[in-house]
């Protein structure tokens, strides 16, 4: 272990376990995962990995697995280079990621990289540590835990890194360190040939580009219960009224114009923007069905990344002032669910909500 870059990664899933995976086949990092509902299961035999980039792997497990994430004050653990988070993005439910992964962060020495979806996803951890850089991660990988500790990793591994602004919110440019940390990762990550990474400085632009399917397929797939394959066969192509045509291609224009308000141009005419519009229509072949993690979460009965995905999208909208009817309709519809689930699943008392708007108490 001597000499090696030290992880700590939280979130090991399908994208999580794989990123371990590869960080590992470098020889240079030592990877401290924390698992939840699989531990047991890994503490016994290891992952079981089908992956398209490393073959069959039986018996994986990082160097070091544990149930908690480290508190550096209370244990005898060297500081970790780099903070990785995979889990998936829900400030509206407590705890809050800042919060927890605090105790282990090294100010001056460690960064904090985020492989996750969303807008502004940087914004609490630059607001509770102003001085850490934090990273941004673009993960292009399909990779899923099919069972605890069963992994298919069926699309290649492809990760985009750099770094958020300085501050916590406008376009500021990203520190020295912050920079320097995100092209050093780039290095490690690259190491092991596995993998398909670069270091892209326009962090911006690319999590705008990867909103146009997120703000999207995701909410309107979860919200029907429907893959992306079989919402598309629902009426025929020109059917002025199937789901495609009446939600999906606006809400897509909806997305470029207000990433064009945000300083991202992704599509630079009207020819490009439909250009664009139809590449992600057509995403995926027909018949892959595909299943957008959203409605997994939702066959499952798990909460959705609605806030990042789709709410920061029309909060921006409204800031800059552009109109996003068919977003705006989605997002509502995702909220409606999600306050359902959060009843179900005792996180909301419906008594209490009563309670609070009656005495005028406002809340998210």
């Amino acid at each position: 272990m001597a000499g090696k870059t030290r992880v700590l990664l939280i979130g090991c899933g399908g994208i999580g376990t794989i990123t371990a995976l590869n960080l590992e086949a470098s020889g240079q990092c030592h990877v401290t995962a924390v698992l939840r509902s699989n531990y047991e299961i890994v503490k016994e035999r290891g992952f079981s990995i089908d992956s398209l980039d490393h073959g069959k792997v039986e018996g994986y497990r990082p160097s070091e697995i544990r149930t908690t994430i480290p508190d550096l004050s209370k244990e005898t653990v060297a500081p970790f280079d780099y903070i990785i988070v995979t889990t998936k993005n829900i400030p509206d439910v407590p705890p809050h990621l800042p919060s927890l992964i605090a105790p282990a962060l090294t100010p001056g020495h460690s960064a904090i990289l985020l492989i996750q979806n969303g807008l502004n996803i940087h914004i609490p951890f630059a607001t509770a540590f102003p001085s850490v850089p934090i990273l941004s991660g673009i993960s292009r990988m399909g990779a899923n835990e099919l069972a605890p500790g069963v992994i298919l990793e069926d699309d290649p591994d492809r990760l985009s890194v750099g770094a958020f602004p300085a501050t916590e919110g406008g376009d500021s440019p990203p520190s020295d360190a912050a920079v320097a940390a995100a092209k050093r990762f780039v290095e490690l990550y690259a190491v092991s040939g596995k993998a398909v990474v670069e270091y892209n400085a326009n962090v911006k632009f690319e999590r705008w580009r990867k909103l146009c399917y997120n703000a999207t397929w995701n909410p309107v797939c979860a919200l029907t219960g429907l893959d992306t394959g079989r919402l598309r066969l629902v009426g025929e192509k020109a059917d002025p009224f199937s789901p495609v045509n009446l939600l999906l291609r606006p809400a897509m224009r909806e997305v470029l114009r207000v990433a064009r308000a945000d300083g991202a141009v992704l599509a630079a005419d009207a020819e490009a923007e439909e250009k664009l519009v139809e590449g992600v229509v057509e995403a995926e072949p027909l018949e892959v069905f595909c299943q957008p993690s959203m409605l997994q979460d939702a066959k499952k009965r798990r909460v959705w990344e609605v806030e990042n995905l789709l709410g920061d999208v029309v909060r921006v909208a409204a800031d800059k002032g552009v109109e996003v009817p068919a977003l705006s309709a989605i997002y509502a519809l995702a909220k409606g669910r999600m306050w359902a689930l959060k009843e179900d699943m005792g996180l909301i008392n419906k008594d209490e909500e009563v309670r609070k708007r009656n005495e005028g108490i406002q809340g998210r």
